[in-house]
This record gives C-alpha cells, structure tokens and sequence, in this order.
C-alpha cells in the first residue's frame, strides 16, 4: 500500500502524517508514505485544498485534517 500526503508542508500536513502513521500503527497495516509538495503534483489529483490524503493513488480525503480513528476507517475498509 502508497499512501501520499498531499501539501505544501504546512503544520496541518504534519498533523495529518502523523495520524496516518498511528493509523497505520494501530491496525498493523504496512504502508510507505510519500509526501507530496510539488503544487503541479498535487493538482495533478484535482484537489483544490490541502492536506490530502491519496491511497494508492485514489484520493479519499482533502481540506481537512482526519483523526486516527477516521484514516483508520479508511484503511479498514480498503484492505
């Protein structure tokens, strides 16, 4: 699994790298984790708002900062 965080590198993208890898911790899933900052790339994936959040290759989350829990959800029910 490819998880991408997209974003600048602002304080929020931070965040939501963090919450990924305790997600990703709490379910035992393995995952490397890409960040993405090239602002061509990002929009390369239609999202006008960052951080994203891009899950081998498919984008299931922008504009906002999810919780463990929540990208646990996420991780939960893509495997």
């Amino acid at each position: 699994m490819i998880i991408k965080i997209l974003g600048p590198g602002c304080k929020n993208c931070v965040t939501l790298k963090d919450n990924t890898e305790a997600a990703l911790k709490e379910t035992g899933i393995q995952a490397d984790i890409i960040k993405v900052t090239d602002f061509q790339d990002i929009m390369a994936y239609g999202i006008m708002s960052t951080p994203g959040l891009v899950i081998d290759e498919k984008v299931v989350s922008f504009g906002k900062v999810l919780k463990p829990k929540e990208i646990t959800k996420i991780l939960e029910n893509i495997k």
